[in-house]
């Protein structure tokens, strides 16, 4: 949790310093007045990167040379980012250089929810599989350790194949590879079932018109479900050599939540997508606070997008429930409430008050 967050020539803020509640902070301005930045230097100090550019120097102040974002967290510890067009970027916890981002995501766990985060059902299955691999980051100890393993095993093993190496040197990979990959699906379906139980109870009460609906998981391994993973490897050689690529493993997993046994991407509007959304964010902030006993930082961009009043009003009920600090921003006046602390956006410059 933030307590303190100072922000200078990043975009078109150049110099705010905020003291966020607990809870709910809902930020409030027209398109363009800076909201989504501070979103965006929240993010940058939970993972060391931006949601909005691959390229940090485009997030520098025009006519400036670097943006610096600084913030204290609950238990005083000060955490600081730094990027120079020059020298590149720098971070700092607890006074001391970082020599980690695992370390920085560790400290300040974290929610994201784009503006466009229908992306979970329209770029595929990669997407899908981070978000509940973000998940068990927080809440898994080896599970960084396994699936960074896991990476490095298949990079190997594919290279071997691209330099057409004799079969039996690919197959040197095949048994950590098909180790890692187990785990990681064991870790994976547990999650997905410790979050389909507080997703429905969340989702049922952001979006009541599906109060009665029946939700169930459907599980991909990324490999014949008849089979394990060694054996899968050795059966599909032949074709991985032909592919250039390994094609089987825990790479290739997916998943869904069903409704009535229906795909969502199926069956919701935008509108009930983005709350599908919203819900699983909100279940692994809960399963992060259960496991770690500690609140999580959850991002919402424009909150007012495919949600009429009601359904925001819903989602900021449901997020007073959760122990969670949300940053929400907003173009729309009506949603100021007096459990929350809100701050106004114009032109880069902030003010708090109801």
């Amino acid at each position: 949790m933030i307590s303190q967050l100072t922000i200078s020539n990043l975009r078109n803020i150049t110099d705010i310093s905020i003291q966020p509640e607990s809870g709910i902070n809902l930020i409030l301005g027209d398109n363009g007045s800076g909201k989504t930045s501070i979103l965006e230097a929240v993010h940058l100090l939970g993972l060391g990167r931006s949601f909005r550019t691959r390229s940090l120097k485009n997030a520098v102040q025009f006519k400036q040379q670097q943006f610096q974002v600084v913030a204290k967290t609950e238990t005083n510890i000060p955490v600081g980012l730094q990027f120079n067009l020059n020298t590149g970027l720098q971070i700092r916890l607890n006074n001391a250089p970082l020599k980690k981002l695992s370390e920085l995501a560790t400290q300040l766990p974290m929610q994201m929810i784009p503006a466009n985060c229908h992306q979970f059902f329209e770029q595929g299955p990669r997407y899908r599989r981070q978000l509940v691999d973000w998940g068990l980051f927080h809440v898994e100890p080896e599970f960084n350790y396994q699936w960074q393993s896991y990476k490095k095993i298949l990079q190997q093993r594919n290279s071997a194949i691209r330099q057409r190496k004799k079969s039996d040197e690919i197959q040197l990979w095949d048994t950590h590879l098909a180790s890692f990959g187990e785990k990681i699906t064991a870790h994976r379906q547990q999650q997905l079932s410790q979050l389909l139980t507080s997703f429905e109870v969340i989702f049922t009460r952001i979006c009541p018109e599906y109060s009665d609906a029946e939700f169930s998981i459907r599980y991909k391994n990324g490999w014949a479900k008849d089979r394990n993973l060694a054996e899968s490897l050795q059966l599909s050689l032949e074709r991985d050599q032909k592919l250039g690529y390994t094609r089987s493993g825990s790479h290739a997993a997916d998943w869904s939540f069903r409704i009535n046994d229906v795909d969502p991407a199926e069956l919701f509007s935008r509108g009930q997508q983005k709350l599908f959304v919203l819900a699983l964010c909100m279940a692994q902030a809960k399963i992060t606070e259960q496991t770690r006993h500690e609140r999580s930082l959850l991002l919402l961009d424009d909150i007012s997008s495919e949600l009429d009043i009601r359904h925001q009003q819903l989602v900021l009920n449901e997020l007073a429930l959760l122990p969670v600090q949300a940053f929400i921003t907003s173009t729309d006046l009506a949603l100021k409430e007096a459990e929350t602390s809100v701050f106004h956006v114009k032109h880069g410059a902030i003010y708090s008050g109801q």
